[in-house]
């Protein structure tokens, strides 16, 4: 087991980063597609092909996910990724050809790096060729490379956040596994003590700032609409209907909720994809509960390893200086 969401049976993860951009996307496929639906609570989203996964449509299988920087932009890898899987000989027979069915989702990453640099088709066919089943890196991987968190009062006081996978198993050979891209306006805290692990500081204080707090002082947020957001996959080796899965992803959302001060703000896009790999059927509020759990896990992950990037602070780089002796500073 590798501790990611590759642990469900079927899933392929791969990514893509651009330095100069500090931009990347990260690719989830799935061997002979999956049964998906998706969750959007956000009020800023970038998305596409999320229409189609609503129980009411026709198509009933994805073959992919792909999540994205580069804000609207970065939409633009998805393209790539169903070049990739064409040339496989992947998709819907449409007769003529055959068509991946590739959901996405875009973060805003354009803070950092370069802004004109983006996520494009051709990285996006990148991360597709690299998925593999095995250990991948969290933090400023792929898509979490140019995340940042704490943006309530400002994208000056923020920290990084980042990309971060977990997985975990239930009864009877159940796998339930998660990965998240956190770049959300709120603070991300430990759901058990409700510290902030990062979030809106001042980096010349090392003070927290709290963005409920300051939201309750200020009213209103000195954040950018459509400049931040948390999206997210999970996979389960079970069987699920498309209104099945859309449920599971409305209780995953409960993990936003439990780490993310303030979440699903009109500033944020937070959206969660579930993808349905096995032909075991398990109880909906049970996988909801694992999903759930193992979403919470898959934050925490993506910002406690995070590196400090382009003079944003990190949580890791803080532990650092506190075991050093230096400071938080």
């Amino acid at each position: 087991m590798f501790g990611n969401i590759t642990d469900v049976p079927r899933v392929k993860v791969g990514h893509a980063e651009n330095n100069e951009g500090i931009t990347g996307c990260t690719v989830i496929l799935v061997e002979n597609g999956a049964v998906c639906g998706v969750d959007v609570r956000g009020s800023a989203p970038g998305t596409r092909e999320t229409d189609a996964l609503d129980p009411m449509n026709e198509i009933d299988r994805v073959h992919g996910i792909c999540l994205s920087g580069g804000s609207a932009f970065g939409l633009d890898a998805a393209t790539g990724v169903m070049q990739y899987l064409e040339e496989q000989g992947v998709g819907v027979d449409a007769g003529v050809t055959t068509i991946p069915i590739v959901p996405s989702a875009v973060l805003f990453d354009l803070f950092i790096g370069d802004p004109k640099t983006r996520p494009t088709a051709q990285m996006g066919y990148e991360a597709a060729k690299s998925a593999i089943v095995g250990p991948f890196a969290n933090g400023n991987t792929g898509a979490g490379y140019g995340a940042t968190v704490g943006k309530l009062a400002g994208p000056q006081f923020c920290m990084k956040g980042g990309l971060g996978s977990a997985a975990i198993a239930g009864k009877n050979d159940l796998v339930v596994g998660a990965i998240v891209a956190v770049n959300a306006v709120g603070d991300i805290k430990d759901p058990n003590t409700r510290q902030i692990l990062a979030g809106a500081r001042n980096p010349k204080t090392g003070e927290w700032l709290d963005c409920c707090a300051y939201l309750e002082e200020h009213v209103q947020s000195e954040a950018l609409s459509g400049t931040n957001t948390t999206i997210g996959v999970i996979a389960v080796n079970a069987k699920l209907t498309k209104a099945e899965a859309k449920k599971i992803a409305q209780l995953t959302q409960n993990a936003l909720a439990r780490t993310i001060y303030p979440v699903h703000t009109m500033l944020d896009g937070d959206t969660v994809f579930v993808l349905g790999t096995g032909d075991k059927t398990y109880p909906v509020d049970y996988l909801g509960h694992l999903a759930t759990t193992v979403m919470e896990e898959a934050i925490l992950v993506g910002v406690k390893e995070a590196e400090r990037l382009a003079e944003v602070e990190s949580y890791k780089n803080i532990q650092i200086k506190s075991i050093e002796g230096t400071g938080g500073n």
